[in-house]
């Protein structure tokens, strides 16, 4: 029951030939009619991506590099749960819990695993474990209601402890910022302190009345949330089941309702391939078509979308606000809930992916905040 086992990607021929299959039997809608992103994916945008994944994408490629970093499987809970362990050669390393979100999978943390491992001389050395969460990517989907962030946060201190680490750290993004702010507040024995790259707070009546420059963007921010970017939420917040038998059977649906997200959630100029290669984005695409995760990951909406709410933590807390972040939290809000804040990094350029868009800057981030923990 607790043992770690090694797990090695072969996806067979057959469902690469069926994902083929699938896109060239596409029924494709009519185009949008306007000259934007504003209805949703262009279609002429899907279009041009599908047309790569079908004839110029090489998914053998993504598995090698998978495999070649160390991916493995452990049970926790009743349930597989799949994990990426990069141990650094350096005996000085700290163990470093990372989680991902949604649209996203361990993926976004591929350009930056190597360099936490492998730093140069004198710099923070990391060991990297980086699990997928439950009911995405490849590790199991839940068969029972329950599996919220608070059970997933129990795991992954779980994980780390059957692991052998005693004493680590933890960071996260989108969900994963929500499941590293639960372990944040259970103040497990051994865990030094967090780090999360989209804290929430929210504004107080008095912050209305005269916001300082920072508070009036986050509150156009939010508004602009608020009006046009949260109906995926509250869909997979509602009826995951519903939505999820599109995203399971037909991979260009999958990839018009991930791909917008690309577009609207990166600091880009008008294009997701501005902060993103398409390899990323279907190398990513891949770990929710390949295992069908497009009901089980949106299904994690619907146990917990309210884990995202202000909370008062103690721990030691580090935070990075990327300039494109959807839900943008002004230090002044946050502060009123993080008691122990001990490094605040005010980015130049990002989105909501962090690792994924700027990998240096990330990993100076981390470094920095952790050198105040470790």
């Amino acid at each position: 029951m607790t043992q770690i086992r090694p797990f090695t990607l072969a996806i067979p021929q057959s469902q690469l030939d069926d994902l083929h299959q699938r896109i060239d039997l596409t029924r494709w809608p009519d185009k949008e009619t306007v000259s934007d992103w504003s209805q949703g994916t262009p279609l002429a945008e899907l279009q041009d991506l599908v047309g790569y994944w079908r004839k110029g994408y090489d998914w053998r490629r993504c598995e090698a590099r998978l495999n070649a970093l160390g991916q493995y499987k452990t049970e926790l809970q009743g349930l597989d749960v799949h994990f990426l362990h990069v141990r650094s050669p350096r005996a000085d390393a700290v163990p470093l819990l990372i989680t991902h979100g949604w649209p996203g999978s361990v993926i976004e943390f591929m350009g930056v695993i190597d360099a936490l491992a492998n730093p140069p001389a004198g710099e923070l050395a990391f060991h990297v474990v980086a699990p997928s969460l439950p009911g995405f990517g490849f590790s199991d989907k839940p068969r029972e209601t329950g599996w919220g962030v608070p059970k997933i946060a129990l795991c992954w201190i779980e994980l780390m402890q059957r692991l052998g680490y005693e004493r680590w750290v933890a960071q996260g993004g989108d969900w994963g910022s929500a499941v590293t702010s639960a372990i944040g507040l259970i103040k497990p024995e051994g865990c030094l302190g967090i780090h999360i790259n989209m804290p929430i707070a929210r504004p107080e009546p008095q912050d209305l009345e005269n916001p300082s420059p920072a508070e009036a963007r986050a509150l156009k921010a939010l508004q602009h949330y608020q009006e046009w970017d949260s109906g995926y939420s509250k869909q997979q917040s509602t009826r995951p089941q519903s939505v999820g038998y599109g995203l399971v059977d037909s991979p260009v649906g999958l990839a018009g309702w991930i791909l917008e997200k690309m577009w609207a959630w990166t600091d880009n100029s008008g294009s997701p391939y501005d902060a993103l290669s398409r390899d990323q984005i279907l190398d990513n695409l891949m770990l929710y078509w390949l295992p069908g995760t497009g009901a089980s990951s949106a299904r994690l909406y619907w146990e917990s979308f309210n884990a995202f709410a202000p909370m008062e933590f103690t721990l030691p807390m580090a935070i990075s606000a990327y300039p494109k972040e959807i839900l943008p939290a002004p230090r002044k809000w946050v502060e009123r809930s993080v008691r122990n804040l001990v490094h605040w990094g005010e980015m130049d350029k990002g989105g909501h992916f962090a690792a994924w868009e700027q990998p240096e800057a990330f990993v100076r981030e981390l470094r920095t905040a952790f050198s105040k923990m470790a």
